[in-house]
């Protein structure tokens, strides 16, 4: 059986295409630079959405910070555009947030490097004495 979506899970899909393109094309301050959407969390009566934002390249934690802020600073003005481009009949407010998820993903994959660079001399000495 399909899986049945909710209208705050479509609606959340709509806004979070959307936005990216309203940012990209719209969004001029340095500080945000290149990013992506990564989710959107809507509520259940779709007053309020939550944007997860994660940056392109390498960041220090302030310029997260300075760019995230610059988004909260521009969210008026993003949910104007977004109000024209998507027709509801309430435009959520919306709140930006740094999403996490791709610096830790980063972080686990470095420490799996670095625990099969330790193993693999131990497993090439097993292997040569078995032979």
């Amino acid at each position: 059986m399909p899986r049945e979506f909710t209208r705050a899970e479509r609606v959340s899909d709509a806004v979070q295409q959307e936005l990216a393109v309203l940012i990209r094309d719209n969004v001029r301050d340095p500080r945000v630079g290149m990013l992506s959407v990564t989710d959107v969390d809507i509520s259940r009566d779709l007053a309020y959405a939550k944007i997860h934002i994660s940056f392109v390249g390498e960041r220090s934690q302030d310029e997260i910070d300075q760019g995230i802020g610059a988004l909260n600073g521009a969210s008026g003005y993003l949910r104007k555009l977004l109000a024209s481009s998507i027709k509801l009949r309430i435009t959520p407010k919306l709140t930006f947030f740094f999403d996490e998820s791709g610096r830790r993903g980063q972080h686990l994959s470095a420490l799996i490097d670095l625990a099969i660079s330790k193993e693999s001399p131990v497993a090439e000495e097993t292997d040569s004495e078995e032979s």
